[in-house]
C-alpha cells in the first residue's frame, strides 16, 4: 500500500521507489554532465573554434556556479519547498542544456555552463533532503545505497556514454547530442515531479538568510576558484590570494551562523548539525574520501585519452568494469550495512586502497604494452570497494538528523564532497604534471637511442640523424610541459616533404616516450590514492558506533 505522510505543506500520497526514481534523476544528470564533457572538449574545441582557456572555462564554469550555490540550494529547499526547488532547478538545468547544445560560439557555451551548474546546485540538495523526510526508515538504507551507487556510476559512465554518442553522432549533431539528450529525461523528470514528489519544507524556516548566503557563496568561489583554475594558469600570486582571504570570509559565515542558531534567527546552516557525531566526523570522512576518487578519474582518463591515445569511446569502454563493480557491491550494500554496521566503510576503503596497490603492480608489470583486458579485473574489484563504500556513507552520516535540519545537511554534506573533489584533483594536478615534465628528459632521452637506428635505417646520414634526435627530445620535453600537451609546440612541426619512413620514427618515438611518461607519473599518483582511502578507512573509526539493526528501526525524520 502507498504510504500517506503529513507535511507542513499538503497531505499526499507518496510511493517511495517513484519519489527515488525522480530525485535520482537530478543527480545522475549532474554528474553525467560533469564527466561527459570531457570526453568532448577535442570536438568542441575544433568545432567552436575554441581557445583552450576558453574551454577550461565549459568545465569550470559549471563546476563552480554549482560547489557555490549547493548550501543556499538546500536552504531554499527547506523554505519555499523541496519539490518546487527541484522542479525548478530541473526546469532550469533542461533549458540550459538546450542552450549547451544549441550554442554557436564559446562564450555563449561558457555562460549556458554556468545556468546549467547554478541550476543543478539547486536542484541537487532536495535528493539527499527529500530522501531523508520522505522515504520510511526501514526503506531509507536502500534508498541511500542507490544514492551512492548513483554517484559512482554516473562518474564512470560519462566517459562511455560521452563517447558513444559522439561517435553515433546522432541526427549529425556531433559533440551538441551530449547535452541534447538531457531534454527528453529533464521533461520526464518535471512533469513526473509534478504529479508523484511530495511537496515539504522545514518548518521553521520563515526567511533565507541573506548575509549568509552572501557570504557562503563568496567564500566557495574563493576557494573553489582557484582549486579549479590555478594548474591551468600555473598558481599566479592573485589565485593564492584568493585562497587567503577565503579564511576570514568563511570564518565570518560560521560566526554569523552560530549567532543566529543560539538566536533561532533562520540561519543558513543550522549549527546544531555540528553537535551531531555522525554527521561532524562523516563529514570529514567524505571530505577525505571525495579527495581521492575524483582525483583518480582525472589522472586515470589523462592516462588512458593521452598517455595511451585511447579514443574516447575506447576509454570509457576501459573504465565500464569499474561500474560494473560499484553496481554490484551497492546493490548489495544495505545488506552489508545493516550486519556491519560503519565497518562496511572501512571494508570499503580498504578494497579501494589494496585496488591502487594492485593497479601499481600491473602497471609496473605491462608497461608501455598495457592493454584494456590487463587492468579490467582491478576496476572490477576496485568497483566493489566504492559501492561498499559509497552507497552507504550517507545514511550513516544522516542517522539522526531531523527534517528541519535536512537541507542544510544535505547542502553542507553535498559542497563538502565538492570541496574534497577540488582539493584532490588540483593536488593531484600539481603531482602529475610535475612528475610529467620532470621526467620528460628521461623519458625522451630513452627513445633516443631506438630513433637514431630508425633514422639510419631510413637513410639519413648520422650527423644528420643525430641533429634529428636532439631536436626531438628538445620538442619532447617543450610538449610535455605545456598546458595542452596534445598541441605541437610551435617550430617543432614536420617539415613538408620530410620522407614517410622518418616521419613514422618521429611518430613512434613520441608515441613511446608519451606513454612511458604518463605511465611514471600516473604509478606515482597512485600511492597518494592508497594513502587517501586508508586515511579514509582510519577516520571510520571515529564514527560512533552503529548498531546495525537500528538501521531498519530508525525514528522518522519528518517533523
Amino acid at each position: 500500500m502507498p504510504r500517506v505522510i503529513e507535511t507542513p505543506v499538503q497531505r499526499k500520497e507518496l510511493h517511495p521507489n517513484a519519489v527515488l526514481a525522480i530525485v535520482l534523476t537530478a543527480v545522475f544528470m549532474n554528474l553525467l554532465d560533469v564527466s561527459i564533457v570531457n570526453v568532448a572538449i577535442p570536438s568542441i574545441q575544433l568545432d567552436l573554434k575554441a581557445s583552450f582557456a576558453e574551454i577550461q572555462l565549459v568545465l569550470a564554469g559549471y563546476q563552480l556556479a554549482f560547489a557555490c550555490l549547493l548550501i543556499t540550494g538546500g536552504r531554499l529547499g527547506d523554505i519555499f519547498g523541496r519539490k518546487r526547488l527541484f522542479i525548478v532547478g530541473m526546469s532550469l538545468f533542461t533549458l540550459a542544456s538546450l542552450s549547451c547544445g544549441l550554442a554557436p560560439n564559446a562564450t555563449l557555451l561558457i555562460l549556458s555552463r554556468v545556468v546549467q551548474g547554478a541550476a543543478a546546485g539547486l536542484m541537487v540538495p532536495q535528493v539527499l533532503s527529500t530522501i531523508q523526510v520522505t522515504i520510511p526508515p526501514k526503506d531509507r538504507g536502500r534508498a541511500f545505497g542507490l544514492f551512492g551507487a548513483t554517484i559512482g556510476v554516473a562518474t564512470i559512465l560519462g566517459p562511455l556514454v560521452g563517447g558513444a554518442l559522439i561517435s553515433l553522432n546522432l541526427f549529425s549533431t556531433d559533440w551538441r547530442m551530449i547535452f541534447l539528450v538531457n531534454i527528453p529525461i529533464g521533461l520526464l523528470s518535471v512533469l513526473a515531479a509534478f504529479r508523484m514528489l511530495p511537496e515539504t519544507k522545514a518548518p521553521d524556516a520563515p526567511s533565507l538568510d541573506i548575509p549568509g548566503a552572501l557570504l557562503v557563496t563568496a567564500g566557495l568561489f574563493l576557494v573553489v576558484y582557484p582549486l579549479t583554475e590555478g594548474r591551468e594558469k600555473g598558481w599566479p600570486g592573485w589565485l593564492l590570494g584568493m585562497l587567503v582571504v577565503a579564511v576570514p570570509v568563511l570564518a565570518w559565515f560560521v560566526v554569523l551562523q552560530r549567532r543566529k542558531t543560539r538566536e533561532n534567527r533562520s540561519p543558513l546552516v543550522l549549527m546544531t548539525l555540528f553537535s551531531n557525531r555522525s554527521f561532524r566526523v562523516g563529514l570529514i570522512v567524505s571530505l577525505v574520501f571525495f579527495a581521492g576518487i575524483p582525483a583518480f578519474f582525472f589522472t586515470f582518463g589523462l592516462y588512458l585519452q593521452i598517455g595511451l591515445g585511447y579514443s574516447a569511446l575506447h576509454a570509457g569502454l576501459t573504465g565500464f568494469p569499474f561500474a560494473v563493480g560499484t553496481g554490484i557491491a551497492s546493490s548489495r550494500s544495505d545488506q552489508l550495512a545493516k550486519r556491519m554496521g560503519t565497518n562496511v566503510l572501512r571494508l570499503g576503503a580498504g578494497l579501494l586502497a589494496v585496488g591502487m596497490v594492485i593497479n601499481i603492480v600491473v602497471l609496473h608489470h605491462f608497461g608501455t604494452d598495457l592493454k584494456s583486458w590487463d587492468i579490467a579485473p582491478f576496476l572490477l574489484f576496485s568497483g566493489l570497494g566504492l559501492g561498499c563504500f559509497i552507497a552507504p556513507l550517507t545514511n550513516l552520516i544522516l542517522a539522526g538528523i531531523k527534517g528541519r535540519e535536512a537541507g542544510s545537511a544535505s547542502g553542507v554534506l553535498t559542497t563538502g564532497q565538492q570541496i574534497g573533489g577540488a582539493l584532490g584533483v588540483a593536488f593531484v594536478g600539481i603531482v602529475f604534471f610535475g612528475l610529467l615534465t620532470s621526467h620528460a628528459d628521461t623519458a625522451g632521452r630513452n627513445e633516443a637511442g631506438r630513433l637514431r637506428t630508425s633514422l639510419i635505417t631510413a637513410g639519413l646520414p648520422a650527423a644528420t640523424a643525430d641533429a634529428a634526435v636532439a631536436r626531438f627530445q628538445h620538442c619532447f620535453v617543450l610538449q610535455t610541459k605545456s598546458p595542452d600537451p596534445t598541441l605541437t609546440p610551435p617550430g617543432c612541426e614536420v617539415p613538408a616533404g620530410t620522407p614517410q619512413p622518418v616521419v613514422q620514427a618521429f611518430t613512434r618515438a613520441g608515441d613511446e616516450g608519451r606513454k612511458a611518461d604518463f605511465l611514471h607519473a600516473f604509478e606515482r599518483t597512485l600511492v597518494y590514492e592508497v594513502g587517501i582511502f586508508l586515511a579514509a578507512a582510519l577516520l571510520v573509526s571515529f564514527l560512533p558506533k552503529v548498531d546495525p539493526a537500528s538501521l531498519d528501526h530508525a525514528a522518522p525524520a519528518v517533523e
